[in-house]
């Protein structure tokens, strides 16, 4: 499935992503991360949606990239293989799931991957890039998460938010649409999952606030 619609991958990373299911049951079988209905489809649900990211950016070689509210690993886990030259912190207040993170990166021999139970309120680091999957409303994300975005920008986007999001979320975005753009996942993948799926994009701002 990743093959289809990523071409040119090396050996090492079609290894890694033939890999990650087999890894994601059997920690899912100790600590459950992903739900029961949707271990049965990883490849699409999670890591396929996380990917959808890299149809929007590629990120270039020493971009820093922060994955908020990552749970087991998503996106974070699957951009990291797709882009080895890229370093992707991972962060979740829950211990286990930053267990289950360390030991997956560890397994797959990711040396681009750290990860840290905590919450990104309480951090002082900035990244290019921020990511998620839609862990909180879109405003409340803004707001938790924007001091910790860098200034500079080097990448073919500035650097930014982006956000994957399912369903309804037009009122969520109204106060930032000067420097939003979605993107509709259909024009990327054709599986009926993605249907309503978007990636949302948020440019960093000199002046880039919480509003309303």
């Amino acid at each position: 499935m990743i093959e289809k619609y990523f071409t040119g991958l090396n050996e090492i990373q079609i290894k890694q992503f033939n890999r990650l299911e087999g890894l994601y049951r059997e920690w899912n079988e100790k600590i459950n991360v992903v739900s029961r209905k949707d271990i049965d489809a990883l490849e699409i649900h999670h890591v396929l949606h996380s990917l959808a990211i890299a149809k929007v950016i590629s990120f270039k070689p020493g971009t820093r990239v922060l994955d908020v509210g990552t749970g087991g690993g998503f996106p974070g886990i699957p951009l990291a293989i797709l882009f080895p030259e890229v370093h992707f912190h991972l962060v979740d207040s829950i211990g286990k799931k930053i267990k289950v993170v360390n030991e997956v990166a560890v397994a797959l021999g990711l040396k681009n991957v750290t990860a840290e139970q905590v919450r990104v309120e309480s951090m002082s680091e900035k990244f290019d890039f921020i990511v998620s999957r839609a862990v909180t409303a879109f405003p409340a994300f803004v707001a938790l998460t924007r001091k910790r975005l860098l200034k500079e920008s080097f990448n073919d986007l500035p650097n930014g938010i982006i956000y994957l999001k399912g369903g309804d979320f037009e009122e969520e975005i109204q106060d930032f649409r000067e420097r939003i753009t979605v993107y509709n996942i259909p024009d990327f993948f054709e599986e009926e999952f993605f249907e309503t799926k978007k990636v949302i994009y948020m440019k960093y701002m000199k002046y880039m606030k919480y509003m309303k």
